[in-house]
C-alpha cells in the first residue's frame, strides 16, 4: 500500500530535511520503493543546470524512483529568505494550487512510501492569506512533526500538534530532533512530549557528527507508520 506523509517542523532549522531523508532511507533499507517532493526551496545555489537546493539535493538521492530535479522541487529561489518573500522578489505568486499541482503528479508515480517536506514551521505564508498548511490539507496527507529539541521545544511542540489537529489532519507520528544536545533537563523534556503528544514517537535522533540518511535512519522506527 503506497504511503505519503507530509513533513513539517516545530521551527525552520530544526533539522527537517534530515529526518525526512533518514525516513526515506529506513523505507529503502525495508525494502519499500521512495520518493519525494520539496515543493518550494529558497535559499539555492546558481548551477550550470539551473538553481539547486541542498536540501532537495539530499531527498532526491534517496529516492528509488527515477525522478528529474525539478520534479523533486519545483519551484526554487535564489535568495535564502522566507519562501513567499523570495517568490515576490522575481514576481511569482505562491499558491497551493500552484504547489499541489506538481505534488501530485510525484504521488502518482506509485512509490510505497513518499515524503513531501514543507519549509520552516506548519504556518509558513504562502501568497495572500494561504499558508503551506493549506497545502497539505488540500492534499489530505498525514503529517509528521519534527521536533527540534531545545529550550522551548515542549511549547513549539504542542502549538503545532494543535494546529495539525485543528486543521482536521492526522498527526501520524513525530520526531525528536536533539538539535541542542545541552539543553537542561533533556530527557524529563523528552518525557514530557512523549506524554503530551498523541502520536507515536517514531525516533529520538541524537546530534550527530555524521548527520548522514544511513546514520539517521538507525534512530527511526517506521512500524509505528503501517508501511
Amino acid at each position: 500500500m503506497a504511503r505519503a506523509f507530509f513533513i513539517t517542523g516545530t521551527d525552520t532549522e530544526v533539522g527537517k530535511t534530515t529526518i525526512a531523508a533518514g525516513l526515506l532511507h529506513a523505507a529503502r533499507l525495508a525494502g519499500l520503493s521512495t520518493a519525494a517532493v520539496k515543493p518550494v526551496a529558497s535559499g539555492c545555489d546558481v548551477t550550470a543546470e539551473g538553481l539547486r537546493n541542498s536540501d532537495a539535493l539530499a531527498l532526491l538521492g534517496e529516492c528509488t524512483l527515477p525522478l528529474r530535479y525539478e520534479e523533486v522541487n519545483p519551484l526554487a529561489f535564489e535568495p535564502a529568505i522566507a519562501p513567499h518573500l523570495a517568490a515576490r522578489e522575481v514576481g511569482s505568486e505562491l499558491t497551493v494550487t500552484a504547489l499541489a499541482s506538481p505534488v501530485r503528479r510525484v504521488l502518482a508515480s506509485g512509490a510505497a512510501f513518499t515524503v513531501v517536506e514543507g519549509a520552516g514551521g506548519w504556518r509558513v505564508p504562502l501568497a495572500g492569506r494561504e499558508t503551506l498548511a493549506d497545502l497539505a490539507i488540500n492534499l489530505k496527507l498525514p503529517v509528521i512533526l519534527v521536533v527540534g529539541v531545545r529550550l522551548g521545544c515542549i511549547n513549539h511542540a504542542l502549538l503545532s500538534a494543535e494546529a495539525i489537529e485543528r486543521d482536521g489532519l492526522v498527526l501520524a507520528g513525530w520526531v525528536a530532533n536533539i538539535v541542542d544536545p545541552a539543553t537542561s533537563r533533556l530527557q524529563e523534556n523528552l518525557a514530557t512530549l512523549a506524554e503530551r503528544l498523541s502520536a507515536p514517537c517514531l525516533g529520538q535522533v541524537p546530534r550527530l557528527q555524521n548527520a548522514s540518511p544511513a546514520e539517521v535512519a538507525r534512530y527511526l522506527d517506521l512500524a509505528p507508520l503501517r508501511v
